[in-house]
């Protein structure tokens, strides 16, 4: 037996989105047949305002509703450093920790030959235009997750970056707070070790 055709279609929408099964689709789908006619049209408004509003920054590449971005406009903030993160979430994780008080750059992925994702590919290009036009940049701190393809991301932009006399750092990793050193693999501890600091 075939679903309804609009169920059918609800389903094929949310298989679509990052990590959700052809099982979790078919609850989801059923779960906005049960919600009230209210509720669905809010939950279709905030995704048809999502693609209307959002847009992103021509400077950082975060998402936002105004061109610059807040961040970017804040001359409060450090226009010494930027941070360069994979994605505009990246983005809010930093900012929910309130220690760091710099700018950011948004590099929309990382370098992966597997997927066919190149320099090209990446907001590359207007970084290094950004650091060529703002002689305030001093540091450039790279934020890239820690797999193969973050750390390949790094050291190409490091290679692009030092060359400018630009400061290059790249967020320490190691064991986590709370962790017991014999339960650390080989890599987390060798980063650990190499990644000491002075107390």
């Amino acid at each position: 037996m075939q679903y309804p055709e609009p169920v059918a279609k609800l389903i094929d929408s949310f298989m679509r989105l990052p990590g959700i099964g052809h099982k979790t689709a078919i609850r989801l789908a059923y779960f906005v047949v049960d919600m009230n006619a209210d509720d669905v049209s809010k939950f279709s408004s905030a995704l048809k305002e999502t693609k209307d509003k959002l847009r992103y920054c021509s400077i950082c590449g975060n998402l936002t509703e105004e061109d610059p971005c807040v961040i970017c406009k804040d001359k409060s903030r450090d226009q010494n450093i930027v941070l360069v993160v994979e994605q505009p979430k990246d983005i809010m994780v930093m900012e929910k920790m309130k220690r760091y008080h710099g700018l950011y750059h948004v590099l929309g992925g990382v370098l992966s030959p597997i997927e066919g994702t190149g320099p090209e590919d990446l907001n590359i290009k207007s970084l290094i235009k950004r650091l060529q036009t703002n002689s305030n940049i001093k540091e450039v701190i790279i934020a890239t997750n820690a797999t193969p393809e973050g750390e390949a991301t790094a050291m190409y932009l490091s290679r692009l970056i030092k060359p400018a006399g630009i400061k290059v750092t790249r967020l320490a990793h190691g064991l986590s707070v709370g962790s017991d050193i014999e339960y650390a693999d080989e890599m987390t501890l060798s980063r650990a070790v190499s990644g000491r600091t002075e107390i």
